[in-house]
C-alpha cells in the first residue's frame, strides 16, 4: 500500500515560512493509531491523511492529526490539503471540496494582482461560548491585566475546535506573552480549551492590519507559526464585537515573527443571510515529497 507524503509551508510567501504540513496520500485505510504516530513522528502542528479518490459527494476524505490527538477543524491543513489534491489528484478543479469532521469544506483558487495564487476556504458555522476573567488570561500569558485590551471581551470561539480569543493593547503585549502552563492546566480544569488566539490591531508592515500569535497543548504548551482556523474565529469575533471601523472585512494577520516563521494570513467576513460569512485565504510552497515506509 503506498503512502505518499508531501510537506508545504502554509501561508507563506517563500520556502521555510509560514506554517509546515505534511499530507499524506494513502491508497487503503490506515490505522487510527497509526496515523496518530505518523503526525507524532513528523511532529508539525497538524499532519492531514486524505484518500486520493473522491467519495460519491463529490468531496475528498480528510482527517487532521496534532502529534498529540485528532481534530475536527483547522486552518492551514484545509489549505495546504486542497493544494495537494489540485496539483496531484484534481488538477482541473476550480474547487477542491474536502469532507471534514465538521462537514464538507470548499476550497477555491484566485490568482492575486500579483500574480501570486491565493487559497481560499470558508470556513464551517462558528459559535460564540463563554467568556474568561481577562485577569486569569492575563496571568496564563504571563501579562499583565492592563496588556489586555477592554475594548471587547475574552471569549471562547467554536467550530469543530475552539479557541480563546484576547484582545491585547499592543504589539508590545503580543511579544511579551509567554504561556505558562500551570495557568493553562487551571484553565483546561475549568472547561476552557487549551488554545489561546491573542491578538491586536497593529501590526509591522503598515501593508496588514492585525498581528496575531496562537498558543495550543500538544505535548506541552506549543505556538503556531500561522493558524488559519484562528483567523476564521477572529473574523468572527470581529463582526459581533465590530472592533474595526467596517462589517464587511478584508484584513491582513501577520503571525508567527517571534518563533522565525513570518506568515500573513488572508480574512474576509462579512454578514450575509443572518450568519457570519467567513473566509481565510493564504499562499502555498511546496518543500518535500516522497513516500512513507
Amino acid at each position: 500500500m503506498a503512502r505518499r507524503v508531501y510537506m508545504v509551508d502554509v501561508f507563506a510567501d517563500r520556502p521555510y515560512t509560514g506554517n509546515p504540513l505534511a499530507v499524506v496520500l494513502s491508497d487503503g485505510p490506515v490505522p487510527d493509531d497509526v496515523m496518530q504516530q505518523i503526525a507524532a513522528e513528523i511532529n508539525f502542528s497538524e499532519t492531514t491523511f486524505c484518500a486520493p479518490v473522491p467519495e460519491h459527494d463529490g468531496g475528498y476524505h480528510v482527517r487532521i492529526f496534532t502529534p498529540a490527538r485528532e481534530i475536527a477543524f483547522a486552518g492551514h491543513p484545509i489549505l495546504g490539503t486542497a493544494w495537494i489534491i489540485r496539483r496531484h489528484l484534481a488538477p482541473d478543479s476550480g474547487t477542491v471540496r474536502l469532507n471534514l469532521a465538521v462537514g464538507q469544506v470548499a476550497v477555491t483558487f484566485e490568482l492575486a494582482g500579483d500574480g501570486k495564487e491565493v487559497v481560499w476556504f470558508l470556513a464551517p458555522a462558528t459559535a460564540s461560548g463563554p467568556g474568561c476573567d481577562s485577569k486569569r488570561v492575563a496571568a496564563a500569558l504571563r501579562l499583565s491585566p492592563e496588556d489586555v485590551s477592554t475594548d471587547s471581551p475574552v471569549r471562547v470561539i467554536s467550530a469543530g475546535t475552539s479557541a480563546m480569543m484576547v484582545p491585547l493593547r499592543s504589539l508590545d503585549a503580543l511579544a511579551r506573552s509567554r504561556p505558562d502552563p500551570a495557568a493553562f492546566s487551571g484553565l483546561a480544569a475549568d472547561g476552557f480549551p487549551p488554545l489561546v488566539y491573542a491578538f491586536c490591531t497593529q501590526a509591522r508592515d503598515p501593508r496588514n492590519d492585525l498581528s496575531a500569535r496562537f498558543y495550543f497543548e500538544a505535548h506541552g504548551v506549543r505556538e503556531d507559526p500561522a493558524t488559519g482556523n484562528g483567523a476564521a474565529f477572529l473574523g468572527s469575533y470581529l463582526l459581533e464585537h465590530r472592533l474595526l471601523a467596517t462589517t464587511d472585512l478584508s484584513v491582513r494577520i501577520e503571525q508567527g515573527y517571534e518563533i522565525g516563521r513570518p506568515s500573513l494570513i488572508m480574512l474576509k467576513a462579512q454578514n450575509r443571510n443572518g450568519r457570519g460569512e467567513i473566509r481565510v485565504g493564504g499562499h502555498v510552497v511546496p518543500t518535500l515529497r516522497g513516500e512513507l515506509l
